[in-house]
């Protein structure tokens, strides 16, 4: 056990090396003897009671309030780990925490991988060296959700930099890779469960870095190769056929037809949108167009340019549609008779 203590004074004395007051040190080998002594609960509470020198409020200030970076403390643990692992591959998944209340930094209900389902949760974003017998963290990023970058008052409680926001797991992993790179480390290759292999520009990213990597992706996601030329599906014969024999142009001609299309249908219904209540409880056939008192008694007489005509066979009644648009029909089929 001495010989184990001794070896550990030394690893501490070299990672915390960077922090420059000696009583900081004293806490972070407390703080890191709490950590791999016994004991399932890893709290500074319960730490504290299980070390002989443990101070709760000493470790409390040492984790949350001293002044010291811990930039250069990862990078060391970094440098040392890294031989010593050997790994195979790094690793980028999530960590999640589980929490109660609020006001732990970045808490929110989202997946928690610790209990496999929703919960209130902190996610980290980590990189781990692994092997089939080690693995160690080494970078990692707090994943803030939206809701805590436009929260002012919970960002100003819990102290929130002003400059840290909100950004995506991906982006995080990328950022953590790019920082291990500044300390000369390079993976062997990078893995990755579909939780990032499915994002394109994650894989993109770490071809542009030049890491090898393998990363699942979901069964329904399409895969071409490289070389592979968008092409139009011949007709089959059943419902209307498009005309794309120009393949990929085609496409694009159809994409703005309908864009164009769906366009002024938006247009007829903005000019018409203050008669839909009246369309769906108009007394009378016959109606004009303006304010909502302009429905008529029944037996009034209307002009010919004030009445509203049913549409033509095979036009489009564009009050039809702006009616489907306001009860949620549009897109649905409907039987005849409009019922």
């Amino acid at each position: 056990m001495n010989r184990v203590r001794a070896r550990l004074a030394l690893f501490v004395a070299d990672v915390f090396a960077s922090v420059p007051r000696k009583d900081q040190r004293a806490k972070g080998d407390c703080y890191l003897r709490g950590l791999m002594m016994d004991g399932r609960r890893k709290s500074i509470q319960a730490m504290a009671s299980r070390l002989p020198d443990g101070n709760e409020q000493n470790l409390q200030q040492f984790v949350n309030q001293s002044t010291w970076d811990p930039v250069p403390v990862r990078r060391r643990i970094a440098e040392r780990m890294v031989p010593q692992i050997g790994p195979d591959a790094w690793a980028v998944d999530d960590v999640s925490f589980p929490k109660d209340g609020r006001m732990s930094v970045a808490v929110a209900p989202q997946y928690c991988g610790a209990l496999g389902k929703q919960a209130n949760c902190q996610v980290a974003v980590s990189v781990h060296a692994v092997s089939e017998t080690a693995s160690c963290p080494l970078s990692w990023r707090l994943f803030l959700p939206q809701g805590w970058a436009d929260d002012a008052l919970r960002r100003r409680r819990t102290g929130v930099p002003r400059d840290v926001g909100h950004r995506e797991k991906w982006r995080l992993a990328l950022d953590a890779l790019d920082e291990l790179a500044t300390w000369h480390l390079v993976p062997p290759v990078v893995v990755a469960d579909a939780g990032y292999g499915q994002n394109a520009d994650f894989r993109a990213g770490l071809a542009e870095r030049g890491h090898a990597y393998a990363v699942g992706i979901r069964g329904d996601i399409t895969v071409q190769p490289h070389d592979a030329v968008p092409t139009a599906l011949a007709w089959s014969g059943n419902g209307r056929r498009l005309g794309l024999e120009d393949g990929v142009e085609g496409l694009a001609v159809l994409a703005i037809a309908v864009a164009q299309q769906e366009m002024q249908g938006l247009d007829a219904c903005a000019q018409v949108g203050g008669e839909i209540p009246r369309l769906l409880h108009r007394p009378v056939p016959g109606r004009v167009g303006g304010d909502p008192g302009d429905v008529q008694p029944p037996g009034a007489v209307l002009e010919e340019h004030q009445r509203v005509h049913p549409p033509a066979e095979g036009c489009v009644d564009v009050n039809e549609v702006c009616r489907d648009d306001a009860l949620g029909l549009r897109g649905q089929e409907r039987a005849p008779g409009g019922a």
